[in-house]
């Protein structure tokens, strides 16, 4: 199985990755996800379709997530094409009128409804042979929604989700809010508002994801070295938000 993570310079300031994962043979494939603090647009191409468990749900070509809090895996049987546009947690409110909340750890679906250019643009790709041309038809598109509905992008949110992922979810807070020179209460409304979670909770899955990204690659010599290294009070404490995301520790993990 080919996994690409590629990134578009044209649409970095809303778009964190595109993923891209691909399989020409005719086996099952799992790929398990863990929450990354970023919603997204998936779009696949299955002989066969693609579920998502632990829901059982057969899902439709191509859909948007929101934060993924509790751990899911996609199923795929037989040959896929399966490309992932992460988005910064700030766009599904002013790109689709969607409240982020609502759709967290679920899924909606693009292909129903008035987003008749939605069903153009998956008759498009289909013409298309390649990862790459499909790609930019899909982004062509998500830049024609930014130049429309860019004005009703909350900037300074942006703002705070770069300083969160900067310090590895880290900065205190009440930290931002003084630099934006915001009372920390309209900060963590507005956070919540464009997000759907809150700033705080934002900032510990981001810890979490810089632990779990040093766990998977093996960058420590011992495991005390990913507890100081992102920021968290001691070893129960890492186990304890690890086992939180992942529903299993860090040593059970390791060892998969």
């Amino acid at each position: 199985m080919d996994i690409q993570n590629i990134v578009q310079s044209q649409s970095t300031l809303f778009v964190k990755d595109i993923l891209v994962f691909e399989n020409k043979d005719d086996v099952e494939t799992v790929l398990p996800f863990f929450a990354d603090g970023y919603p997204g647009l998936l779009f696949h191409q299955t002989e066969n379709g693609l579920t998502i468990q632990p829901h059982g749900k057969k899902m439709p070509t191509i859909f948007l997530y929101g934060q993924t809090i509790k751990p899911i895996a996609i199923e795929v049987n037989g040959p896929f094409q399966i490309i992932i546009f992460q988005f910064y947690p700030f766009v599904l409110r002013a790109f689709w009128g969607i409240n982020p909340e609502d759709i967290n750890d679920r899924c909606h679906d693009l292909t129903n409804g008035h987003e008749n250019e939605i069903n153009k643009m998956i008759s498009e790709i289909l013409l298309v042979p390649t990862i790459p041309e499909k790609i930019t038809i899909i982004e062509n598109l998500l830049l024609d929604y930014f130049e429309q509905k860019r004005n009703k992008l909350d900037f300074l949110i942006r703002e705070v989700i770069q300083y969160i992922i900067d310090s590895k979810g880290t900065i205190p807070i009440k930290e931002i809010a003084k630099k934006e020179k915001l009372n920390i209460r309209t900060l963590e409304r507005r956070f919540l508002k464009e997000t759907g979670i809150s700033a705080k909770q934002f900032a510990k899955i981001v810890q979490f994801q810089s632990s779990l990204n040093q766990l998977t690659t093996k960058d420590f010599s011992k495991k005390s070295d990913i507890v100081y290294a992102n920021g968290f009070a001691d070893q129960s404490h890492f186990i304890r938000v690890f086992k939180a995301f992942t529903g299993m520790t860090p040593n059970t993990f390791g060892k998969m």
